[in-house]
């Protein structure tokens, strides 16, 4: 374009800018003129060529945008668009939580990986010599009362949730590897008489003064006190004995009295049940032995915990049976 087009173009431009200014329009650019002189010159057709000199272009491309630039889009001196701060359009921004990426879309948080659970070794229903030492280290812990009986019960599976809880883990009543590997941690070796504080050791090999006759064959070493008839093993049970003070007697002695509601004539206290064997010894049941279980001892007498073992036992042995007590 001839250098004469364009100053036509801008003598035409500057008069629309002076009309827009009678309107309360705000010039696009800075520095428009509204004429020569301050007069406003009358509305001009002005025909623009399709071709726009290069790097130009004056300002109102468009009225007032709302909360935006007047005129379009502000440009800097050389005639590039100026930087805008504070929006967050279409290129993105970040969020909180997350990260936006192109469009403002979040991006797929990934999914946590599974939990592992570890290996269960004891639950409800097992039983045995392993189920034992879990409720010796449990005692040992305060979280079970009662002693170990072998049976994973309703007891012992509170007595876990309570101790895995406590310690911060998955709470499930049930011993896994985890939950087994921190008790052990916090606890002893249980002893043979904490693995069978309330009885339900096994009865070791009988007395040889035990295999002929009926026999009361009582075990110091083993705790248990075996009814025999003629070499033969009727029935088993738990026993407990005297203390260092009052130990029972050993040797081989004979019933020689029964009383099914006696009471101790020395220290008053009940012994249901009684078989005297020597003086004032007996096997009979102990109320104490089957609440407390070897924490305690007797007055020398041999006791029972399993009232209704020793009531059957009481039934069938007569005075003048032979009892044997031996280590």
């Amino acid at each position: 374009m001839r250098s004469g087009g364009i100053r036509k173009v801008a003598a035409g431009v500057a008069a629309a800018g002076a009309l827009a200014g009678v309107f309360g329009c705000t010039p696009a650019e800075e520095g428009s003129s509204a004429g020569a002189g301050g007069q406003h010159r009358p509305p001009v057709h002005i025909e623009v060529p399709s071709t726009r000199p290069a790097g130009g272009g004056a300002g109102g491309q468009g009225g007032h945008r709302s909360g935006g630039d007047s005129g379009g889009k502000a440009r800097a001196s050389d005639g590039k668009p100026k930087a805008t701060t504070g929006s967050t359009g279409s290129t993105g921004a970040t969020g909180s939580g997350g990260s936006a990426g192109s469009g403002g879309k979040t991006r797929p948080v990934p999914a946590p990986a599974p939990r592992t659970d570890a290996p269960v070794l004891w639950s409800r229903g097992d039983s045995g010599l392993a189920v034992r030492r879990l409720q010796a280290r449990l005692r040992q812990v305060g979280w079970l009362a009662e002693g170990p009986t072998g049976t994973y019960g309703d007891a012992t599976e509170q007595a876990v949730r309570g101790f895995q809880g406590k310690r911060g883990l998955p709470v499930t009543g049930r011993a896994d590897t985890v939950t087994w590997q921190r008790l052990r941690a916090m606890t002893h070796e249980p002893g043979q008489w904490e693995l069978y504080l309330m009885g339900g050791q096994p009865a070791g090999a009988p007395d040889a003064r035990c295999l002929t006759g009926r026999v009361l064959c009582i075990d110091k070493t083993t705790r248990t006190l075996r009814w025999m008839i003629d070499g033969r093993t009727v029935s088993t049970m738990a026993v407990r004995f005297g203390t260092e003070a009052t130990p029972t007697r050993d040797g081989v002695f004979k019933v020689y009295w029964k009383s099914r509601h006696h009471v101790s004539t020395i220290y008053h206290s009940p012994m249901p049940y009684a078989m005297f064997f020597s003086g004032g010894q007996a096997v009979h049941y102990s109320s104490d032995f089957a609440a407390r279980g070897y924490a305690g001892g007797s007055h020398g007498c041999v006791n029972v915990r399993d009232e209704a073992a020793i009531a059957q036992l009481f039934a069938q042995v007569k005075e003048g049976d032979k009892v044997v007590v031996h280590w």
